[in-house]
């Protein structure tokens, strides 16, 4: 029995070809978008938790191969690069990662197929489950491998300690950006070296550059904290929420609201469908 993912996939290739206003990979590319982003609004908030939960451990075990190289070469690019064996699980795995679910899950909202209600349950439930899941691999980290203590604490103290100037804001607007952007390269394919591609691509920029993102970063906030730094968990929260405001503002902004004006026409028809049907 077919998946619901194949399932459209079938659909797509029965439809043949588009006469729609927007071209045919346009459209397809909508469907992906919309399908998964439904079906991820109307997850069970179990499901949502697991998923959130599991996200979190996958981007700690990218944060312990970063930690790694970073120790062992002190080179930011080549560490960014190994980081993104944290995204590749990610996408393996079907696990969520928070700033994942800027793209699909506002293209179904606006769509009609989901509710305000779902979008809090689902960005409430995995942020906090990323984070809880994330706490726990960073103590694992910790534990195993002291001697990278000083690195990650200077690591951490890199984005928690940083001023509230333009520069900050920048960089976590790109962050939200670059993640988001990730997730529409990988829907706007069903090439599975091509989505790992995205995932490579995305955290190499992300991690390497050294971007401000809400999750990845309070992983090495984590981190430093129970390694012993000067840092506190009142210090990551006032550093944590600016970074995830603005998170969702490149996210939405200069990835998804673009999307949806694209794709306005494919929009409007869906809503009449799912109008009439009601």
């Amino acid at each position: 029995m077919m998946d619901s993912r194949e399932a459209r996939a079938e659909q797509r290739r029965r439809d043949g070809p588009n006469d729609e206003a927007v071209e045919e990979e346009i459209e397809v590319e909508f469907e992906e978008i919309v399908g998964e982003g439904a079906e991820r609004l109307h997850r069970t908030l179990r499901a949502t938790l697991v998923t959130g939960f599991l996200g979190g451990v996958e981007v700690g075990i990218g944060v312990l191969v970063y930690l790694g190289i970073l120790y062992e070469t002190g080179d930011h690019l080549l560490a960014g690069l190994g980081f993104s064996i944290g995204l590749i699980a990610l996408l393996l795995a079907h696990s969520e990662l928070f700033t994942e679910n800027f793209l699909m899950p506002i293209a179904a909202l606006v769509a009609r197929e989901g509710t305000a209600l779902q979008l809090a349950k689902l960005w409430g439930g995995t942020l906090v489950a990323n984070l809880i899941g994330g706490w726990l691999i960073m103590a694992i980290v910790v534990t195993a491998f002291p001697d990278w203590h000083d690195i990650l604490a200077e690591t951490a103290l890199h984005f928690i300690d940083a001023p509230f100037t333009p520069q900050f804001v920048a960089l976590a607007i790109l962050g939200g950006a670059v993640i988001t952007l990730m997730t529409r390269m990988q829907t706007g394919t069903e090439s599975e070296p091509a989505k790992i591609a995205a995932a490579i691509a995305g955290g190499f920029v992300l991690a390497g550059f050294q971007l401000f993102h809400s999750i990845l970063d309070s992983l090495f906030a984590f981190g430093a904290i129970i390694s012993g730094a000067p840092l506190t968990y009142l210090d990551w929260l006032l550093w944590f929420l600016p970074v995830l405001g603005l998170n969702l503002a490149g996210g939405l902004l200069l990835v998804t609201l673009l999307r949806i004006v694209r794709t306005g026409e494919l929009f409007q028809l869906r809503r009449r469908q799912n109008a009439d049907r009601d």
